[in-house]
């Protein structure tokens, strides 16, 4: 199971139209771990969304689905998470959190979960 990342999905919405939505049921499909986390509790699939903080372990990503403003309140949360890398979505970048990020050793990408996902590339 060692190609199986446990991901932590920040913005995840049980809005089947939203990317987040797609993101978390494409990564279960593909066998990774998810932890999502969201506005409200919630439900996508067989995946809980919590609105909570949970403290994870051996978090390798941590993929953004949230505008720059929104992701201040996690940044302390998202570092003590001590992921690989941090997936900033399309409409997630932010140059604040991407150094924070490095500064840490954290690898800060810009790229999108589900064509990561398509392409092999996850």
């Amino acid at each position: 199971m060692s190609d199986k990342k446990k991901t932590v999905v920040l913005g995840a919405s049980p809005n089947p139209d939203r990317y987040s939505y797609l993101a978390v049921s494409r990564l279960t499909a593909k066998g990774h771990p998810v932890v999502a986390i969201g506005a409200r509790d919630a439900q996508i699939g067989d995946t809980p969304v919590t609105k909570e903080h949970p403290v994870v372990s051996d978090v390798d990503t941590v993929t953004l689905y949230m505008n720059p403003a929104r992701q201040q309140e996690y940044y302390d949360y998202i570092l003590q998470l001590h992921p690989k890398r941090i997936i900033f979505n399309p409409g997630a970048e932010n140059d604040e959190l991407a150094a924070l990020a490095s500064s840490k050793g954290i690898e800060p990408v810009e790229a999108c979960t589900l064509v990561l996902l398509s392409t092999g590339q996850y």
